[in-house]
């Protein structure tokens, strides 16, 4: 095993690299796709998150690998490698191992002890198998980390040492408040239909809101969530256009963004506009077109963006209007729990009078001071025992090849010398040459068994996996033997299923 990642996240960089460095779908492909045509790495899966971006791979030199990973994450990334390189963090087989299981479980989470996590560890296994790009070590260790993610939540009490992102950001918008009063008889408007804008649309439909309105460019994804939270029968909901996002601002209490837009959803001046506020766009940025409304403002990101035409700098200038006003010491007209990475909701709009912003920079501020629970001190000695037993596993699994192979070819002497005696002793009876044939094959297995089993102990150990090479060169095996039976392993549609 020579697992090796690559990555940034919450703890290692400030957000606002996390949110350039933030990878679309058609980006992570092609990653992965170059990660393969890389020659350090044979296999590679990416864990791309809204606070993490990681790059898994089985290289077989670690110096290169690492050079080659940073390079592949700054040019897919779009952030330079010698701006990205300070951020970025290396963990090399056992440590690889237990990061990703700490992960697993929430222990590296923003918000530690949150369970989302999971479904994202599963989508990046997801889509390494779907591109091919994740063998047999990555499907392992990614089916274990999912494995050891949901022991510590069933085993322990990680559960109370966080909560979700969604539930997190609402006490922040609470301020001391308990979110059931709080969210009471609010009306909410949910941008983004996707995992975390469903998670959130339900959460404030359980926290008691009246209304939850979900906004989302697909029509039929916004109509499906509505459907959902119509089920449960806790409080109206409804679907509407992007087109309507203006107008709904002026009746929301709370909104709730999360898109996977590249560019700004919800400007400062649209905010302004919505609560009826004086507002200043002078400081855009000189030959800069106004600041677009809600849908506008997405749909001219995403033409710079293809076009290159305009600079990040002037991009951020022009739809990130300074406001005049700071925020008085009255309650909140408009609550915002921006969820995006990149952001959807210009982060000047915690300057406009009236509204309280949350955003995932916030939230890395406020957790940093939340309290740790007991549990996660059990969940920390679980991962390590899962650590252990997991490089055990792999290392034992890594000399199988070689044991089934010298097997293999004692078997083969075995047949070779009972087709040699029936050539000398011709006259021997069925019962006779049965005989003959058990006992020699009866010895093979006895000289053969304690130093297989002694070898897979020793190579399960630290430091073992010499071992396999030493077998094969005390028995003189073919390595394309021992090549064509891992093949047949990781080939066995019965592997790694649960």
């Amino acid at each position: 095993m020579s697992l090796l990642v690559v990555g940034l996240s919450h703890r290692s960089a400030p957000v606002s690299v996390l949110e350039r460095a933030a990878l679309e779908a058609d980006a992570r492909t092609k990653l992965l796709q170059d990660t393969l045509a890389a020659e350090p790495a044979t296999e590679a899966t990416v864990l791309s998150t809204c606070n993490r971006i990681e790059l898994y791979a089985d290289v077989d030199k670690f110096h290169a690998g690492v050079a080659e990973l940073s390079t592949l994450l700054a040019q897919h990334s779009g952030v330079g490698l010698d701006e990205l390189t300070p951020y970025l963090y290396v963990h090399y087989e056992d440590r690889a191992v237990h990061h990703l299981f700490s992960v697993a479980c929430g222990l590296d989470s923003m918000v530690v002890g949150e369970g989302q996590i999971l479904g994202q560890i599963k989508d990046a296994l997801a889509l390494g198998q779907e591109l091919h790009t994740a063998g047999r070590l990555l499907n392992d260790l990614f089916q274990q980390a999912l494995r050891v993610g949901k022991r510590a939540h069933s085993e322990t009490g990680i559960d109370r040492a966080g909560q979700s992102l969604v539930t997190f950001g609402l006490e922040q918008l609470a301020d001391g408040a308990e979110v059931t009063e709080w969210a009471a008889h609010k009306r909410a408007l949910v941008i983004g239909a996707g995992s975390m804008s469903s998670l959130a649309a339900a959460t404030l439909a359980r926290a008691g809101v009246a209304e939850v309105v979900v906004a989302n460019r697909t029509r039929a994804r916004a109509d499906r969530l509505v459907e959902i939270l119509g089920q449960g029968e806790r409080c109206a909901a409804r679907a509407v256009p992007m087109a309507a996002v203006a107008h709904e601002l002026t009746r929301a209490d709370v909104v709730v963004s999360c898109t996977g837009a590249t560019g700004l959803v919800l400007s400062a001046e649209a905010v302004a506009e919505a609560l009826d506020v004086d507002f200043d766009v002078a400081g855009k940025a000189p030959g800069a077109p106004a600041a677009a409304a809600p849908v506008e403002a997405l749909d001219q990101h995403a033409a710079w963006v293809e076009n290159g035409s305009v600079t990040t700098a002037e991009r951020d200038r022009a739809v990130r209007p300074v406001p005049v006003r700071a925020v008085d010491a009255a309650p909140a007209r408009l609550h915002l729990l921006d969820l995006a990475m990149p952001r959807d909701i210009d982060g000047a709009a915690h300057r406009v009078e009236g509204v309280r912003l949350v955003d995932i920079e916030s939230l890395a501020e406020a957790s940093a001071d939340a309290p740790m629970a007991a549990d996660v001190d059990l969940v920390r000695t679980l991962v390590a025992d899962e650590v252990a037993a997991f490089g055990a596993a792999q290392r034992a699994a890594h000399i199988t090849p070689t044991v089934v192979a010298l097997r293999t070819m004692a078997a083969d002497v075995v047949a070779g010398e009972i087709a040699r005696l029936d050539g000398r002793l011709p006259d021997l009876d069925e019962k006779q040459r049965a005989e003959i044939t058990q006992t020699v094959r009866r010895v093979v297995d006895k000289l053969l068994h304690a130093p297989t089993v002694r070898v897979k102990q020793l190579a399960s150990e630290p430091g073992g996996a010499g071992y396999a090479d030493a077998l094969r060169e005390l028995f003189d095996l073919d390595p394309q033997t021992v090549a064509a039976v891992s093949r047949a392993d990781l080939n066995d549609p019965n592997r790694g299923r649960s």
